[in-house]
C-alpha cells in the first residue's frame, strides 16, 4: 500500500470530541489516493478548515503535527460526512479514468457473484451487457457507458454511493477503499 501525501479535512474540532476527555485538537480527514479515514493532529495554533487540502506526507508538514491514525466510521460528524460526500462526488469526477478502468477490468468475485454487482443499481443482466460490451472495446467514459448500454443507472452515481457505503458501513467486499 503506498503511503498517502496529502488528505482533505472533513471536520476540525479545535476542542476535540465532545464525550472523551482529552481536550486535544483533533481533523478529520480522508486520504486523497487511498480514500482511507484519518483523525490528525494540528500543529499549535493551527485552525483547518473543511474542504482544505493539508500534506501528511514523510518529511516537515506544515499544518499537521502527527497522525493519529485511522479513524473509526462511527467517529464520522455530521458535518464531517457532508464533507465526505462532496470530497467522493469531487474524486469519482477528477478520476473517472481510474473508475472506468474498474468497469473495464473488474472480475468475479466468486462463481456467483461479480464485483459490477456490487454497485448500487448494478445487477446481473447490467452486469452481463458491460461484460459483453468491453470485449468489442473497452470503455472510455461514463458518458460512453451510458450511450452504448440501455437502462443503465448512473455509472458514477453508483460509484459514489458505493465509495460513501464502503466508508461509513462495514462491507463484505471492498471495491475502492482499504
Amino acid at each position: 500500500m503506498e503511503k498517502e501525501e496529502t488528505a482533505i479535512i472533513l471536520d476540525y474540532l479545535p476542542n476535540g470530541y465532545p464525550l472523551e476527555k482529552k481536550m486535544m485538537p483533533i481533523a478529520q480527514a480522508i486520504g486523497k489516493k487511498s480514500l482511507v479515514l484519518l483523525e490528525l493532529v494540528p500543529r499549535r495554533g493551527i485552525s483547518l478548515e473543511a474542504g482544505e487540502e493539508v500534506y501528511i506526507g514523510e518529511g516537515k508538514r506544515d499544518k499537521i503535527y502527527y497522525i493519529l491514525g485511522r479513524m473509526h466510521r462511527e467517529k464520522l460528524t455530521e458535518s464531517a460526512k457532508n464533507q465526505l460526500q462532496e470530497f467522493v462526488e469531487k474524486v469519482v469526477k477528477d478520476q473517472e479514468k481510474r473508475f472506468i478502468e474498474f468497469f473495464n477490468k473488474s472480475e468475479a468475485i466468486n462463481k456467483r457473484l461479480h464485483q459490477i454487482e456490487l454497485l448500487p443499481g448494478f445487477g446481473k443482466k447490467h452486469m452481463q451487457e458491460i461484460l459483453k460490451q468491453r470485449k468489442e472495446k473497452e470503455f472510455e467514459s461514463f458518458e460512453d457507458m451510458k450511450q452504448r448500454i440501455q437502462n443503465l443507472p448512473d455509472p458514477q452515481k453508483a460509484i459514489e454511493k458505493r465509495i460513501l457505503s464502503e466508508l461509513t458501513t462495514v462491507e463484505r467486499y471492498n471495491l475502492f477503499v482499504q
